[in-house]
């Protein structure tokens, strides 16, 4: 990496700003301690202290101090050589984008120990000042990935208890609806995160339960079909003929009979 300039805690009064519509010509790395007020995609975003920041290449740079508040970051300016774009990429830090950090302390740790190489003139001062940048973004991407990590966990705890439920009740009346409501999600965050922790979608899930209970009342009760497709929660008897059909091949009638 090319370094242009880089600052360690550095202090602001809260008249800061920062107005660059053509961007500063290089990267910008910003590590915030204290919030402060980012224009993105035209929108005013407070965001908060401990928040690591990357301004690529000439992006439009805009930020300021919070009124009545004291600005405060660490920062480096720089560029990025030969094979360094690609291996920025393969770790996965979006750009432009406010990343919370765990230990802020760390990473001021390393932009402290950049800008101490840099007033140096020792031997392997270009190769000391990049371990240190390329270990941040390790930790930066790291971060990241544990967190997307915790997420899909917890989602997928809460995701079973859901489908836990239908499969030990599939005769009540569920729908996404209640399941998203259950979940404090959207519909469309509660059936994308379903149906990627679970191959199928809600509703096709849902079916298969009914299906499976169905299948077993058929060869284990002497129940009517119709009785049995109430037992499943389907208050249409055609309906639930034509799913069973669908799902097994062949009617329910002659799936009892095969099973016995």
């Amino acid at each position: 990496m090319i370094l242009h300039n880089v600052g360690y805690n550095h202090q602001h009064g809260a008249d800061f700003l920062v107005n660059r519509p053509e961007g500063s010509g290089d990267n910008l790395l910003l590590i915030l301690r204290s919030e402060a007020i980012f224009n993105l995609n035209g929108e005013d975003v407070t965001i908060p202290a401990s928040t690591f920041f990357l301004y690529p290449k000439d992006m439009p740079q805009h930020y300021r101090a919070v009124p009545q508040k004291p600005f405060a970051n660490d920062w480096i300016h720089f560029l990025f050589e030969k094979e360094e774009p690609e291996w920025f990429r393969c770790k996965d830090i979006p750009v432009a984008t406010p990343i919370p950090l765990r230990h802020i302390e760390f990473f001021s740790f390393c932009i402290k120990s950049i800008a101490d190489e840099n007033g140096t003139d020792h031997l392997h001062k270009a190769d000391s000042i990049g371990h240190y940048f390329w270990l941040m973004c390790n930790k930066v991407s790291e971060q990241i990935h544990e967190d997307a990590q915790l997420a899909k966990s917890t989602h997928y705890e809460q995701l079973l208890v859901i489908r836990n439920k239908i499969y030990s009740m599939p005769y009540l009346t569920w729908s996404v609806d209640w399941a998203s409501h259950e979940l404090s999600m959207s519909r469309s965050a509660f059936q994308h995160h379903y149906k990627e922790q679970f191959g199928v979608t809600f509703i096709q899930d849902l079916i298969a339960s009914r299906i499976a209970r169905a299948k077993m009342l058929l060869t284990t009760s002497n129940m009517t079909i119709q009785d049995i497709a109430e037992q499943c929660g389907y208050r249409n008897y055609e309906h639930f003929a034509r799913q069973f059909r669908s799902c097994c091949g062949i009617p329910p009638g002659e799936y009892r009979k095969i099973g016995n």
